[in-house]
């Protein structure tokens, strides 16, 4: 059974940092791209950043310069390190994982930034 499990989310004041984290189990494939995406109320989901296999990373405008995606790949673990946060960075943050043709989901973990 494939399981990502995120941790890290929170409330915090602006201008303060979490970490964000998301472990892979179950996948039996190789795993390609891993990812966070992020969706405000109202808003349609949108990619936050993504990293592939071998360590190449892409970031919304939105968070380059705060934020940082990085991998450990025999731990199947993406992390996020999320600085500077802005009341516009809340949101559900969703891990994704990409293997082969296979597309995974984990459950979200809310992020608030609010003084």
């Amino acid at each position: 059974q494939v399981q990502l499990v995120e941790s890290g989310g929170g409330l915090v004041q602006p201008g303060g940092s979490l970490k964000l984290s998301c472990a892979a189990s179950g996948i039996a494939f190789s795993i390609d791209a891993m990812g966070w995406y992020r969706q405000a109320p109202g808003k349609q989901r949108e990619l936050v950043a993504s990293i592939t296999s071998g360590g190449r990373t892409n970031y919304a405008d939105s968070v380059k310069d705060r934020f940082t995606i990085s991998r450990d790949n025999p731990k199947r673990t993406v992390y996020l390190q999320m600085n500077n946060l802005k009341p516009e960075d809340t949101a559900v943050y969703y891990c994704n994982v990409k293997a082969t043709i296979f597309n995974y989901w984990g459950q979200g973990t809310q992020v608030t930034v609010s003084s």
